[in-house]
């Protein structure tokens, strides 16, 4: 009953605001199906488990800075209209642009024949999450957890305040950043499971690593990362 009247409540705003998309304003949908396809994809030969473009038959940052992570996919690179659909999403309060993220994940997951137990969102610090009013990886992990009927739970928190990774120029410094600022709340949820981590961008990489090392020690059997853009 609960949910019918929600969805009557959503007809009802749409009828009254009719969504507009982020990138080009036309009224449907808030992400249109013209301005998806022309997002820049993250293809081409990639490594295994970092997804960066591979410029030899080896990806030189694993072997400088190996993983903890099995795989990692990527819908599309952070670049173009990918940067502004992200920070639509994330600081200009677009929460309802999580439905059809999820589904762009969701076609990532079944192209690359990933399989898992359990969907894991990366956590944000509570303030940080007080102050934008919601969690995006956790908006899309619910949502992605729906569309491909792969339980949620939301195993990781924050321990500590670490600044966000945009304001940290260098690699370095976001690995440095992330050091033991992550630790599982609810291991039962994850021991003896393949997780399947969810974030908005990987840069870096080294928050998904972060969390992968905690969830590994945790006793998950492996970590896969999955994210709606990596910066290349």
């Amino acid at each position: 009953m609960t949910r019918s009247l929600s969805r009557l409540g959503g007809v009802a705003l749409d009828l009254l605001y009719p969504p507009r998309c982020v990138l080009c304003d036309r009224h449907g949908a808030l992400l249109c199906e013209s301005c998806r396809a022309s997002l820049p994809p993250a293809a081409g030969r990639r490594c295994n488990a970092c997804w960066l473009p591979l410029r030899g038959a080896a990806c030189g940052a694993c072997a400088e800075h190996p993983t903890a992570l099995t795989r990692l996919r990527s819908a599309y690179r952070y670049d173009d209209g990918v940067r502004t659909l992200v920070h639509a999403f994330k600081f200009r309060g677009q929460s309802s642009l999580g439905k059809a993220l999820a589904a762009e994940l969701a076609r990532l997951y079944a192209d690359h024949g990933l399989e898992a137990d359990v969907i894991v969102p990366v956590p944000l610090t509570t303030s940080r999450r007080r102050g934008r009013g919601y969690n995006q990886a956790a908006l899309v992990a619910r949502e992605l957890s729906r569309q491909t009927v792969v339980p949620l739970a939301e195993a990781l928190r924050r321990t500590g305040n670490a600044p966000p990774q945009a304001q940290s120029p260098t690699a370095e410094e976001r690995r440095r950043n992330v050091i033991g600022t992550f630790e599982v709340a609810r291991p039962a949820d994850v021991e003896g499971r393949r997780i399947l981590l969810i974030d908005d961008v990987a840069t870096t990489g080294a928050t998904l690593n972060a969390c992968a090392i905690e969830l590994l020690r945790a006793g998950a059997v492996e970590v896969s990362g999955l994210t709606l853009a990596r910066e290349d």
